[in-house]
């Protein structure tokens, strides 16, 4: 999980943030994949279902969470 921040950002974390949403991103969408392609399987192995959802959900959680920190850093540094 990466943690937030509430320091003055720099143009550097600002990038170094983009490149962590990039990968969370394509990590994100692989999960919705799986999640998606578990659910047209059912009601074969259903019960792995709970935790994947619980897993996607969080990584989406979490893309948004960095997201709204990214457009606060850009904000700043205008």
């Amino acid at each position: 999980m990466v943690q937030l921040s509430d320091k003055s950002p720099t143009p550097e974390a600002v990038t170094e943030l983009k490149n962590t949403i990039r990968r969370l991103n394509s990590k994100a969408g692989q999960m919705k994949m799986d999640l998606h392609d578990l659910a047209e399987g059912l009601p074969t192995d259903y019960e792995k279902l709970v935790e994947q959802a619980s897993k996607t959900y969080e990584i989406f959680r979490e893309l948004d969470q960095l997201n709204k920190q990214l457009k606060q850093w850009e904000k700043q540094l205008k």
